[in-house]
């Protein structure tokens, strides 16, 4: 595995093809208070770009870009608070979007484990490191360590997709999957207008 750091952006000319895994690191779990540091990217290679962003400006063109490219599935696990938390630091609503928890939620009805390291462990057979899960991602120089578990949180996500598709398309859940994905912004959006606990759909 190869990991590439990039400070502030992504160089301009690198190409992930239509779909690309992506994870974010944070000071916290409240976007509103706890800055976003850096975002994980892989094309499914293998490989991980991890891109350091500048918290003074969060001027970052040409993540942006690939985070709103309407060619390109950006494959999160957990994505209502990736998603919460680009829309509010870097300003983009990221679509299209695929998510591998709400997959796993609507296919290992089994199971209340759902988890990234879970669904590694059960679906691809690999035991994630998750020791770094609550390190500084705010430090100007990232260790080694905290890299390799920057990584690791993308460069299993295309194949964990392609093995929940398939379970999808065996539940004939699809479709309601789909349209779970579709509504991750909005969902993300109530988050970060306060709406985080309550369930406008209750009565």
């Amino acid at each position: 595995m190869a990991i590439k750091l990039y400070k502030g952006d992504l160089p301009p000319g690198i190409s992930f093809g239509s779909s690309v895994a992506v994870d974010t690191e944070t000071l916290g779990l409240i976007p509103r208070r706890d800055k976003l540091c850096l975002v994980q990217l892989s094309s499914g290679d293998g490989n991980a770009h991890l891109v350091q962003l500048d918290r003074s400006s969060y001027d970052a063109p040409n993540l942006k870009a690939l985070l709103t490219d309407p060619a390109v599935t950006k494959i999160f696990h957990f994505a209502r608070f990736d998603v919460a938390a680009v829309k509010y630091y870097l300003g983009v609503d990221v679509a299209p979007l695929y998510c591998t928890k709400i997959a796993s939620k609507l296919t290992r009805t089994y199971t209340d484990r759902h988890g990234l390291k879970d669904l590694i462990r059960e679906l691809l057979g690999i035991d994630l490191n998750k020791q770094q899960q609550s390190s500084d991602w705010g430090a100007h120089i990232l260790s080694d360590a905290q890299k390799q578990y920057a990584a690791q949180d993308v460069i299993y996500l295309h194949e964990l997709k392609s093995r929940l598709d398939q379970m999808l398309a065996r539940e004939g859940r699809s479709d309601i999957a789909q349209a779970c994905f579709g509504f991750v912004p909005a969902r993300a959006a109530l988050d970060l207008a306060g709406w985080t606990e309550d369930d406008i759909f209750a009565h």
